[in-house]
């Protein structure tokens, strides 16, 4: 069984007065085991594969060693299916017209899906909301899901589809199953795939060589496959009067989740935070008390880690009223590491929207707070990224300057890692 354990770092000190207590919960998991392997359910995999014509020969023939890659990592017993993606969604395999729309893992299957996933050609446009509507529909045709997961690879822009239609089917989707996006070479945009990714609890990264796409995919489905707790939510209890400001997740991503809560109760919210392996997540959490006078206390927050109805761990969040500035006026270390980090996710995105839209000193001005952040929170995979975008001249005050020449990828892999964030704990 899974082993959950929780740890709480804030300044519980307010002025007479104070209202916000803010607090990080560090959340550990271990012993998770493999998806699907626990007896609480069982997992299943969906390989969604853009097949549209820009995929090209060399691209298509890559895609399709990825996505064999992905299958030869697949646990035996866990169910899966193979969806090739155009202007519409095909089941590749299971070739089925009724039924069940997926099959369990095992030699045979794998075999016959590796052979399904050989015969994909590169044709027709790209309609991701499409793919994903199928992708639920395969999921809900097998009872008793506990953990369902998609990998999805595109190279294009969802062309032959409105906004509204791809929002629609991803609304759809939320909550049935989790999907990590990855985008190869630079014609697809980012915006439009961290939509998809951070609506349905995944990720999003680009792939700027087709050559590694084996490989990636190789990565995820294993991380998959060892998330052996299906789903877990994150509750926050907060005392009559109280109002959360923000639930925010800030490692190893910071991920916005205040608007994904459920009420449980009149006092306390429920946040997905969807499966776990053997990790760490760091969590922010914001709440504004009623104001208090010198020398009260109260408790601010109940955080909890959630399987199902079952708490396996919690952390106290706690508020005390003091006189004493040299108390009150310090700002806990993790709480400012982390504040900084979302921050910092916010001015790289912020800035390269405005440097595509023209807006240099906008653009400048930005990036020139995200380099400052990233010296200040030690973030050096975020300054390697921004030197490829700007000429630093002082990474303390942020001077920086736009280069005059980019490659495309390098702004895309700095957006698309923006949200990753560096413990201030060893």
């Amino acid at each position: 069984m899974a082993l959950f354990t929780a740890a709480v770092y804030q300044n519980e000190f307010l002025p007479d007065g104070g209202t916000d207590v803010n607090a990080i919960v560090t959340i550990d998991c271990s012993g998770a085991g493999a998806a699907g392997q626990t007896g609480s359910g069982d997992a299943a995999e969906i390989i969604i594969v853009d097949t549209s014509g820009s995929m090209g020969d060399v691209n298509m023939g890559l895609a399709k060693q990825a996505a064999m890659a992905a299958l030869d990592n697949i646990l035996d017993g866990t169910f899966f299916a193979v969806v090739a993606g155009s202007h519409k969604a095909y089941l590749a395999y299971p070739m089925v017209q009724s039924g069940p729309g997926m099959v369990r893992m095992d030699a045979r299957t794998r075999a016959e899906a590796r052979r399904a996933v050989s015969y994909f050609r590169a044709d027709g446009g790209t309609a991701m909301g499409s793919w994903l509507t199928l992708a639920k529909a395969l999921f809900e045709s097998i009872g008793g899901l506990t953990k369902s997961h998609a990998i999805l690879l595109t190279d294009g822009e969802n062309h032959n589809e409105t906004t509204q239609q791809l929002d629609m089917a991803i609304n759809s989707c939320v909550g049935a199953f989790q999907c990590d996006c990855r985008g190869v070479g630079v014609e697809w945009k980012v915006a439009e795939i961290r939509k998809i990714a951070t609506a349905l609890l995944g990720s999003v990264d680009i792939i700027p060589d087709p050559s590694t796409m084996s490989a990636v995919f190789a990565e995820l489905m294993q991380t998959s496959m060892a998330r052996g707790v299906s789903a877990a939510d994150l509750r926050v209890w907060i005392p009559q009067g109280a109002q959360v400001m923000f639930v925010r997740q800030v490692a190893p991503t910071v991920e916005d989740l205040s608007h994904r809560g459920t009420p449980v109760n009149q006092l306390t919210m429920a946040y997905p935070t969807g499966s776990w392996g053997d990790e760490s997540r760091d969590y922010h959490v914001s709440v504004r008390l009623p104001a208090k006078s010198v020398g009260q206390e109260q408790l601010a927050a109940r955080v909890q880690i959630c399987v199902g109805q079952d708490v396996f761990a919690q952390g106290l969040v706690k508020a005390k009223w003091s006189s004493d500035t040299s108390l009150t006026a310090q700002i806990n270390p993790e709480v400012a590491h982390y504040t900084g980090q979302a921050e910092l996710a916010q001015a790289i995105q912020e800035g390269l929207a405005a440097k595509a839209a023209g807006d240099e000193r906008t653009a400048t001005v930005k990036l020139g707070r995200a380099v400052q952040l990233a010296n200040q929170t030690g973030n050096e995979e975020a300054t390697t990224r921004l030197r490829k975008v700007v000429d630093i001249d002082n990474a303390e005050s942020g001077t920086v300057k736009l280069k005059a020449a980019v490659a495309k990828a390098d702004e895309m892999a700095l957006d698309t890692a923006s949200t990753k964030t560096t413990r201030i704990r060893g």
